[in-house]
C-alpha cells in the first residue's frame, strides 16, 4: 500500500484537539483485495466472521472468495466489467464483494428495500452483465422479475442453506440456462494469471441522491475505499483499538456505504471478528454484548431506542463493549445520557457521506455536545465553509455556508453525469450540499441541507434547526420538518412527529407556546401532523423526501378537485 501525507499550515481543530490521533501520519492507500490479504496474512486462523453461529476464519473466507472470483472468471467476468449485488446481510456479501474486487470488476450495490421499479432505473443506468443475490424469499422473486424483464442479462444465486438455517425457507432455483448457482461457479479452476488492479479502478457504484436530485451511482475507487479504512483507523480518540482483538455487530446493511467501510473493511482489515446478523433483534444484540463479548456496536435511533426501553437493560453486563456509535438520526440528548450510562462507553457521532465513502468528521471527547455538532475533519481530511455564491469565497468562523471537503476519499464522480460531476466540484473541493459553520475551535455543525432549505417570507430557514428545538418537547420520540407551499409566506415549515409511548398528542398552538423561547418568529412550524411511523432509508436514516413527495401529491390531487369544481 502507498500512502499520502499532510503539508501545509496545521489546521486549528490540530491546534484545539493534538491528542484526537496522530496527525502527522500519512493515509495509506491500495487496492481492496489487499485488505483482506494482510489479515490473512496476519491472522489466517482467527475468526473473520461469525454468522448463524458459525464460525469462517480469514484463511477459510479467503479461499472462499478466491474460488468464486474464479467462477466469476470462467463465467465471462472481466476487469472492468460491473457485478450487481442483491443480498441482505449474509456471508456471500463479502465473499461475493471481495470476490468482483479480485477480478477487477466493480459492485452495483441495491438496495434489499427499494421497490421493482426503483432496481430497474439502477440497473439500466448501470448496465451490469450479472446480478448476484440469494434463494430467500425476499430476493429471489425480485432477482427473477429483474431477470426476465431484461433488466439484466445473467442471474447467479447463492444457496442460503449453506450458511445454516435461517429464518425463512429457502426457495428452488430455477434451472434455465441464464441463471447459475455460486456454489457450480466456485468448482471452476482458478485463472492463470489474475487481474491487475489499480487504485484508480472504480471499485463500487453505489447511489445516493447526490447533493440535487434523482438518486445518482457515485463511483468509489479502491483507492477511495481503502483510504477511508485507513482514516477511520488512525482516530483513536479515546478508543485506542487493539486490530484483532475487537468483535464488533454487523447488523445495519451491508448494501449501505456506512456498514460496508466502517464494519466490513475496516475490521477485515484489522483482522477483527464481526458478527454478522440478518436482522436486528434486542434480545440478540444483549447476547452478543454480554455472552459473545462484543466490543464494538454501531446502530441507528431505532436500535439504541429498542435497547433503552427492554425491561431489565439495566442489569445487563454490556463491560466489554469499548466503542459505540449512533448514526442516520438525531438522538435527544437526554436519551444519549441514559444510554452512556448504563452502557459505560460514550456513544461516538459524526459525518460524512456516500461521496466520502462515507469518512468525513468525529466528535472528540473533550468537545461539548450540541445540536448539530459533527466535529472535526478526520485525519487525511481537509473540510471549509465556502460561500453559496459562485465565486465560491471561504467564510470565516460562525458564518453559515456550505460544507466542501477535500481527501483521498473523495469519490470520482457521478456515473455517466458530467454536468452533476463538475457542480458537484469547486476548484478540486467536493460541495456537500450541507450548509453549516465551523466555530473558533475548528469543530463544523450542519445546520441543514441546502436542498432542504425553506425560504419562508423571504428568510433562510433551515428544518434541522427547528427538528432540533421539537426534540426538546418531552413527548417527542421523533420529527422531520419539511417545506411546504404558503399563500402568504412562499413556504411555510409542517413538523411531522411521532410521539413517545404513552405521550398525547398536543395542538400546533401548545406546540408554538413551547418553541417560543427556542425559534424565531419565522421559524415557527405552520403545521403539525403526528404519524405513528416515519419513513425510514434502509440505514435508519429518517427520509423528508418521501413526506415532501406525499404532500406534493395532497397539493396536485387538491388543484385536481378545485379545478373540476
Amino acid at each position: 500500500m502507498s500512502a499520502t501525507g499532510n503539508s501545509g499550515p496545521r489546521p486549528v481543530w490540530q491546534q484545539r484537539f493534538p491528542k484526537a490521533c496522530d496527525w502527522e501520519a500519512s493515509v495509506e492507500t491500495g487496492i481492496v483485495p489487499d485488505l483482506l490479504a494482510a489479515a490473512v496474512a496476519a491472522r489466517p486462523n482467527a475468526p473473520a466472521i461469525e454468522f448463524r453461529e458459525r464460525r469462517t476464519s480469514y484463511a477459510e473466507l479467503d479461499a472462499m472468495v478466491a474460488q468464486l472470483a474464479a467462477g466469476l472468471i470462467a463465467d465471462g467476468v472481466k476487469r472492468g466489467d460491473r457485478v450487481a449485488l442483491l443480498l441482505p446481510n449474509t456471508l456471500w456479501h463479502p465473499i461475493a464483494f471481495f470476490a468482483i474486487a479480485r477480478c477487477g470488476a466493480s459492485v452495483v450495490h441495491l438496495s434489499a428495500l427499494d421497490a421493482p421499479r426503483e432496481l430497474e432505473h439502477k440497473l439500466k443506468a448501470t448496465k451490469p452483465g450479472r446480478l448476484i443475490t440469494t434463494n430467500l424469499p425476499g430476493f429471489l422473486p425480485n432477482a427473477r422479475s429483474l431477470l426476465e424483464a431484461g433488466a439484466v442479462p445473467r442471474l447467479l444465486v447463492g444457496e442460503d442453506g449453506r450458511w445454516g438455517q435461517g429464518e425463512a425457507a429457502p426457495l428452488a432455483i430455477p434451472n434455465q440456462a441464464s441463471v447459475a448457482r455460486l456454489d457450480d461457479l466456485m468448482d471452476a479452476a482458478p485463472p492463470a494469471s489474475w487481474p491487475v488492479v489499480s487504485p484508480d479502478d472504480v471499485m463500487l457504484l453505489q447511489f445516493t441522491g447526490g447533493t440535487t436530485g434523482l438518486p445518482k451511482a457515485a463511483m468509489l475507487s479502491h483507492g477511495n475505499l481503502v483510504s477511508a479504512v485507513n482514516i477511520y483507523r488512525l482516530w483513536t480518540d479515546g478508543e485506542p483499538l487493539e486490530p484483532g482483538a475487537q468483535k464488533t455487530i454487523c447488523v445495519l446493511p451491508l448494501f449501505h456505504i456506512y456498514a460496508l467501510t466502517t464494519l466490513l473493511l475496516r475490521h477485515i482489515r484489522d483482522g477483527n471478528e464481526i458478527l454478522l446478523r440478518q436482522r436486528f433483534d434486542v434480545e440478540t444484540l444483549i447476547a452478543d454484548i454480554s455472552v459473545k463479548r462484543a466490543t464494538l456496536f454501531s446502530g441507528v435511533p431505532t436500535m439504541w431506542f429498542a435497547l433503552l426501553n427492554r425491561e431489565g437493560v439495566e442489569t445487563v453486563d454490556f463491560s466489554s463493549l469499548r466503542s459505540c456509535v449512533s448514526g442516520g438520526a438525531p438522538l435527544p440528548f437526554e436519551v444519549q445520557t441514559k444510554l452512556e450510562g448504563i452502557l459505560g462507553v460514550r456513544l461516538n457521532n459524526g459525518w460524512g457521506m456516500t461521496e466520502t465513502a462515507p469518512a468525513g468528521s468525529r466528535v472528540p471527547g473533550d468537545a461539548k455536545p450540541r445540536p448539530g455538532l459533527i466535529g472535526m475533519p478526520l485525519p487525511g481530511i481537509t473540510m471549509k465553509i465556502v460561500s453559496l455564491e459562485p465565486e465560491r469565497d471561504d467564510f470565516p468562523p460562525g458564518e453559515i455556508g456550505e460544507i466542501a471537503i477535500k481527501g483521498p476519499n473523495v469519490f470520482k464522480g457521478y456515473l455517466d453525469d458530467e454536468v452533476a460531476t463538475q457542480e458537484a466540484f469547486h476548484e478540486g473541493w467536493f460541495l456537500t450540499g450541507d450548509l453549516g459553520r465551523m466555530d473558533e475551535d475548528g469543530l463544523f455543525e450542519i445546520v441543514d441541507r441546502r436542498k432542504n432549505m425553506i425560504i419562508s417570507s423571504g428568510y433562510n430557514v433551515y428544518p434541522v434547526a427547528i427538528e432540533s428545538a421539537i426534540y426538546e418537547h418531552p413527548a417527542v420520540q421523533e420529527v422531520v420538518v419539511i417545506g411546504v407551499d404558503d399563500a402568504y409566506r412562499g413556504q411555510a415549515a409542517k413538523a411531522f412527529v411521532k410521539l413517545k409511548t404513552g405521550h398525547a398528542p398536543f395542538s400546533l398552538e401548545e406546540l408554538s407556546v413551547f418553541l417560543k423561547d427556542r425559534l424565531g418568529r419565522h421559524e415557527m412550524p405552520r403545521a403539525l401532523e403526528f404519524r405513528e411511523s416515519l419513513p425510514r432509508s434502509a440505514a435508519g436514516k429518517l427520509l423528508a423526501k418521501v413526506l415532501v413527495a406525499e404532500e406534493k401529491q395532497k397539493q396536485a390531487a387538491s388543484a385536481a378537485t378545485d379545478s373540476a369544481a
